[in-house]
């Protein structure tokens, strides 16, 4: 057989989707070549998302676990097959999302990456003096001692009793737990002691008198519930805020009752602020200060951890130091007895610097790191992986990376694609657009104007189409002919967060002010440590919003709230009723306008309530009217309708149609109120984001790569916006890397020259012509080669 004859086997180069319907699509069939680089491109919420990552990469997983014993699968989740008629060829699916990573705070850029895991058994080998096992190394494992008596056996109706001791030791530090800083409560945040439980003295979201805590408290026996706190013995105001775990009956029913502290340490302080819902983080902001742990100096390690070391070094001093001059001390280290593990921890720190994060440490909190910090941290495992013909799944790779840092990050995509892979990349860059082999563009619009296939083919072809796409690859924004001056400043003076050199800067007020710089230059630093938390500045970062199948556009931004009140002003009858998640919900599907039915290890069936028939509220909710419309044909309106809906007539609501002004301002008109914030795209929730938190009262808003998510159609879009909020009196400072926003501000911030120590330092500051001009920095030489200066 000659070497060159076609197999069978070769045929199968194609990856076949056919009539995809999930979310927006529309009765979509493409074709994916594979082993190819694949961009998929098109406005935000057109349904690339939809066709990647809701169709092709959901079934190549679902597939998989497939495949898994039903013992096995039962501890997986269930995932239920892709509304589409067909998928054929697919490949097994690694999906690299901009999910920001655990939010717990014990999980750091180490112990996320295994480069903690491989450091602990490194010094439990050469470390001096040896103190143990690598568990001794780690900050999660406490130190055990035991002692007592056991019983050995020694032959049959022979035993004998001896005293044992048990000693393990941890590298937890006893005194902050391993968290790196130790919290003091401030107890009049916690009640109100001239008040009784009965009064509802506890101030804590969530304890009131009559709710489950408040009469857990008040029932507990421990306390008096009409006698003040003011009041209380030593002992009573003991057993209310640390009084360990015991148990008792309240009203019938067996309970554990604990004092408020150690309650709030576990609810609480176990979650990342940043994942807490905003009422609670607000409370915990006021009510708790968080301090650097005196004893293990922030390292989260025992003093034994700290006290045993290779070369001079402690594995804390090893996990402060940046990613790349750690890389550097590893390759100094010649011990042959640990060279494979020696060869694995280089390659994975090298891995860092090669992906632009060799800026962060080892110790950094997982939960801080941006959206694109943490995708690319989470695609340094895939870089050295030996696998080939697997489908690689990236959502926009490029955000947060500067124009500088992007050349690397595609040159690390055709590196996979080149290994045998099929590389899907959901993408609005034109950097990463033009080096793709194939290009699907969706669209033509979002949402049910979206979900068809306006082009797929090579990047040459889509450059003559009539798509949006086609147009805007090879469009340039041009620089301001005239830029506003600035009446006022807002002075940073000595910043010095994180790797921030003693800046010294004056912001400019009453303009459109970008900070640049590359990934990891202190941009986040300055403006969320020096500007973030004074008066009058609304800062609006990177943060995903949350959100149930519950949730919608019309609960998250506070619209509902008008509308509820207008149906029930007009009906004589309670707000409540016209809340799916309150008392107007339809009783059979409890307001979830779906029925789920649990078949084991078999996918989750949803199906449409027959008895509401999917609109959440009960037959006789929906006989009030407002305006000739029930509230679930309200909730059915698009942003565009609802806004005609509520500017006159009967219906004329202004409070509701002032939040409707600013969902069409953000370019969101096609959104429907009611659509569940789960089926939403991310350039989406970042739009309902900003419409939502433009309603804070501020003269200053910060905004967090606001693009991140946005074709550069809605780009255009939102730079009107922000124009508009300028115009109107308020500053603007936006901390953004698309050289479209740059060369439309009235003033560029620009740090660096490098990351992490070797950035830091302002490297530029005046308008986008005078950096052109001057082509002094790295944002300087690529708005310059933008702009076609």
């Amino acid at each position: 057989m000659s070497a060159h004859a076609d197999h069978a086997a070769d045929s199968h180069d194609l990856i076949r989707v056919r009539g995809a319907r999930e979310h927006n699509l529309k009765n979509v069939d493409v074709e994916i070549p594979k082993r190819r680089l694949t961009v998929f491109t098109g406005v935000s919420g057109s349904g690339k998302s939809s066709l990647v990552f809701a169709t092709i990469a959901a079934e190549s997983q679902r597939m998989i676990n497939e495949t898994y014993s039903a013992f096995v699968q039962g501890f997986m989740p269930t995932l239920s097959r892709p509304d589409v008629d067909l998928l054929e060829g697919l490949t097994p699916a690694i999906i690299v999302d901009q999910e920001r990573m655990g939010a717990n705070p014990r999980s750091t850029v180490g112990t996320a990456t295994d480069a903690n895991a491989m450091l602990r058994i490194l010094f439990s080998r050469l470390a001096k003096p040896h103190i143990g096992s690598p568990n001794a190394y780690s900050f999660n494992i406490p130190t055990v001692k035991a002692s007592g008596a056991i019983t050995v056996d020694r032959g049959p109706g022979k035993t004998k009793t001896e005293k044992a001791t048990f000693h393990r030791l941890g590298g937890m530090c006893p005194r902050c737990e391993g968290m790196g800083n130790v919290t003091d409560f401030d107890l009049s945040a916690l009640y109100d002691d001239s008040k009784s439980l009965n009064e509802g003295a506890l101030t804590i979201p969530g304890y009131t008198a009559d709710g489950w805590y408040g009469r857990i408290f008040a029932g507990s026996g421990f306390l008096d519930p009409d006698k003040p706190i003011s009041k209380y013995t030593k002992r009573e105001l003991r057993d209310l805020l640390h009084k360990e775990p015991t148990k008792i009956k309240v009203d019938g029913i067996n309970l554990t009752y604990e004092g408020l502290i150690p309650k709030i340490q576990k609810s609480m302080l176990s979650k990342d602020r940043e994942a807490m819902q905003p009422h609670i983080r607000a409370f915990v902001e006021r009510a708790i200060t968080f301090t650097t742990c005196p004893d293990c100096d922030g390292t989260r390690l025992s003093p034994e951890a700290r006290s045993s070391k290779i070369n001079g070094k402690s594995i804390a001093d090893l996990c402060a130091m940046q990613i790349s001059d750690l890389a550097d001390w590893i390759r100094d280290l010649n011990e042959p007895s640990v060279a494979p593990l020696l060869a694995g921890l280089q390659h994975l720190l090298d891995s860092f610097t090669q992906i632009g994060l060799g800026y962060l440490s080892l110790d950094r909190p997982a939960g801080t790191l941006s959206g694109g910090e943490a995708q690319r941290t989470k695609m340094i495992r895939h870089l050295g992986s030996s696998l080939t013909d697997v489908t690689f799944v990236f959502d926009e790779p490029t955000i947060g990376l500067h124009p500088h840092d992007i050349d690397r990050m595609n040159q690390l995509l055709i590196k996979l694609r080149d290994k045998g892979n099929t590389v899907l990349v959901v993408e609005h860059k034109p950097e990463t657009i033009t080096i793709a082999d194939h290009v699907v563009d969706l669209g033509p619009g979002a949402g049910t104007d979206g979900g068809t296939i306006c082009f797929e083919g090579p990047v040459d072809k889509l450059r003559g189409s009539a798509t949006t796409a086609g147009k805007h690859l090879d469009y340039r924004a041009r620089l301001k002919d005239s830029v506003r001056k600035s009446s006022e400043v807002l002075e940073i003076r000595g910043a010095a967060t994180h790797n921030l050199q003693n800046v010294d800067v004056d912001i400019p007020l009453g303009v459109f002010c970008v900070v640049t710089g590359v990934a990891g230059s202190g941009k986040s630093s300055l403006i969320h440590g020096s500007v973030a938390g004074r008066d009058g500045v609304v800062v609006i970062d990177q943060g995903a919003i949350k959100g149930s199948r519950r949730s919608n556009p019309a609960t998250y931004t506070g619209l509902l709230e008008p509308i509820r009140k207008a149906f029930a002003k007009a009906n004589g009858v309670k707000p409540a009723l016209f809340s799916s998640n309150s008392e107007g919900a339809c009783p059979t599907c409890n307001g979830a306008g779906v029925i789920y039915t649990d078949l084991g290890i078999m996918a989750t069936i949803e199906s449409t309530c027959e008895d509401c028939e999917g609109k959440r509220f009960q037959a006789a909710v929906l006989d009030y009217t407002l305006g000739d419309r029930n509230i679930a044909e309200v909730l059915a309106m698009s942003v565009t309708e609802a806004e005609a809906f509520f500017s006159g007539g009967e219906a004329r609501t202004p409070a509701a149609h002032k939040i409707l002004d600013r969902l069409a301002d953000v370019g969101l008109g096609y959104l429907s109120l009611g659509q569940p914030l789960t089926t939403l795209s991310g350039g989406e929730r970042q739009r309902l984001k900003l419409a939502a938190q433009m309603a804070d009262k501020g003269n200053v808003y910060v905004l967090d790569e606001p693009t991140t998510g946005l074709h550069l159609a809605d780009v255009e879009q939102l730079l009107a916006l922000l124009d508009r909020l300028v115009e109107s009196g308020k500053s603007v400072i936006v901390i953004e890397h698309h050289q479209a926003v740059m060369a439309h501000a009235d003033w560029i911030i620009d740090l660096g020259p490098g990351a992490g120590h070797d950035g830091g330092r302002i490297v530029f500051e005046g308008t986008p012509a005078d950096l052109v001009a001057g082509r002094s920095t790295l944002t300087g030489e690529h708005l310059a080669a933008y702009v076609g200066a």
